[in-house]
């Protein structure tokens, strides 16, 4: 079987750098909060052109840490995709409010800007819950259509979270998620297109007064000096051992969001009538976090492409308003059919930053002998 995602390739392009990384956190002992977490803000901002960059525990964590800087209480409605991880929508009614599932594109499966319209209006209509925000997916590593999205949340004075868990590194017109949204926020987990060796994540926001909100919750609601307390907070610091496996990563970011794109091309021109090739937003550039395309019946697939030596993932089988924790919850009006009809049929292929030759072209045979 062929590696999903090859990180061993990747570990042997930086093993140098990253040796000698880790090796100077534990000699200056520096475990928590060290040179290399402030180091890596800085990368990151400058990356992703924010003003304004903090790392912490997880994605999950930056994402409720915003909510939180902005009082998110009972009562409050905040716009979510059923079709992503959980997330997305549990930190929702981790601070009492309530999530609103809305509907996906069916090409680039990101948030409908036509449901989440839909959506909105039926909740002011209603006037039982009062629209805070919305949260968008930047799904499988590709920008959602924020121009679209924006205007909806300006028009209706939302605030705007980009949940570039998957899609750190994507644009839209060459600019990135953070130039829509008022904050957007990254997850290091492994797996992800710049992943750490094990969990991680940041935060970047246009706006100072967020940014120092945000910055002492995540440290206990930390103010002044260390044991002066602003507000209740939480515990959600990047190790600096992880920080400084990322800036070694970092290093190489640019070039492997280049070579997975080549990979998805390589991809759609060896599928040829056999599968449709996954689609991208008009002017976006991927990161290519998961390469995703349809089948008809996606358990025989998976097993005609095992018995092949090519590993497949399904992203995302059950979508989150069908699940008993999340069913109560209100869904934009006429449903989301467009989510559940993806959910039955999606399936991942393998696609890193190395796939290319023998390995890509396993993939590319197994399909065509599977579906051509």
């Amino acid at each position: 079987m062929i590696p999903f995602i090859d990180l061993a390739a990747q570990r042997a392009r930086i093993k140098d750098d990253l040796d000698r990384r880790i090796a100077k956190v534990i000699e200056e002992g520096r475990y928590v909060l060290g040179p290399e977490v402030q180091e890596l803000e800085t990368r990151l901002k400058e990356f992703g052109r924010a003003p304004h960059a903090l790392a912490c525990a997880n994605g999950t964590d930056a994402l409720v840490l915003p909510l939180m800087a902005w009082g998110l209480k009972p009562g409050d409605a905040v716009f979510v995709p059923s079709f992503t991880f959980a997330s997305t929508a549990e930190v929702v009614p981790w601070l009492g409010a309530t999530p609103v599932f809305v509907d996906i594109d069916p090409d680039t499966y990101c948030m409908d800007p036509a449901s989440l319209e839909a959506a909105i209006e039926s909740v002011v209509e209603a006037g039982e819950l009062n629209p805070v925000a919305v949260i968008a997916v930047d799904l499988f590593g590709q920008p959602a259509d924020y121009p679209a999205i924006s205007a909806l949340t300006r028009r209706h004075g939302l605030k705007l979270i980009a949940d570039s868990a998957q899609g750190f590194g994507c644009t839209l017109n060459d600019e990135h998620p953070i130039h829509w949204a008022d904050v957007a926020t990254i997850s290091f987990y492994p797996a992800k297109p710049l992943g750490c060796y094990g969990d991680g994540g940041a935060i970047l926001m246009r706006d100072a007064a967020d940014y120092a909100t945000i910055k002492s919750l995540h440290v206990h609601g930390e103010g002044s000096d260390r044991y002066e307390y602003a507000r209740i907070g939480m515990n959600s610091r990047l190790d600096t051992i992880q920080a400084a496996i990322l800036l070694s990563k970092m290093d190489v970011f640019e070039d492997e969001i280049a070579k997975r794109n080549e990979a998805a091309q390589r991809y759609a021109m060896g599928f040829g009538n056999a599968v449709k090739p996954h689609h991208v937003i008009a002017g976006g550039r991927s990161v290519w976090a998961q390469y995703t395309i349809e089948v008809d019946d996606r358990d025989a697939f998976r097993k005609a492409m095992a018995d092949q030596g090519v590993p497949t993932a399904v992203y995302y089988p059950r979508p989150l308003h069908t699940q008993p924790p999340y069913a109560r919850y209100p869904k934009a009006p006429g449903g989301l059919p467009v989510t559940e009809a993806a959910a039955d049929r999606v399936v991942s292929l393998p696609i890193d930053g190395y796939l290319d030759g023998e390995r890509q072209q396993r993939v590319i045979d197994a399909i065509r002998n599977t579906l051509g």
